[in-house]
């Protein structure tokens, strides 16, 4: 499956808990962000780590969604790996982060700053019909 010929309805794509919206909407208003931007950069030992930054925009190619009112951002190419990611706010002792709950994850590197992924997710994504050519 190809970037092309993903389609995901809003449900199943990403989405953040309350308390993440909260500290979320809190960065992006330091920032003056209008929308926070979710990507994967190949990255670390395992392959990949995620990447966050506040953005005023989406650019051409991107699919925009809403949860707990925080407009994220994602370009196609990092959503086959964070369909169904749920973005999470959690407090560990005296540290605080966002934590993702991404089940395309098939493992982990021992630092916990990357991951891997073996291909584009199939629950809830389906190919878009095209033109019929075999592909």
């Amino acid at each position: 499956m190809t970037a092309a010929s993903l389609s995901v309805t809003p449900a199943a794509a990403l989405s953040v808990t309350p308390a993440a919206a909260r500290h979320v909407l809190e960065r992006l208003r330091r920032e003056k962000g209008r929308g926070l931007r979710v990507g994967v950069r190949g990255s670390g030992c395992s392959g990949y780590r995620y990447h966050l930054e506040a953005a005023q925009a989406p650019r051409e190619g991107d699919e925009v969604f809403q949860s707990n009112g925080v407009t994220l951002i994602v370009d196609r190419e990092s959503l086959l790996m964070l369909v169904g990611t749920e973005i999470d706010y959690v407090r560990e002792g005296l540290n605080a982060s966002l934590k993702f709950n991404n089940p395309n994850v098939t493992a982990t590197c021992g630092c916990g700053q990357s991951f891997a992924v073996e291909q584009a997710p199939a629950a809830d994504v389906a190919e878009e019909q095209g033109d019929g050519a075999a592909g």
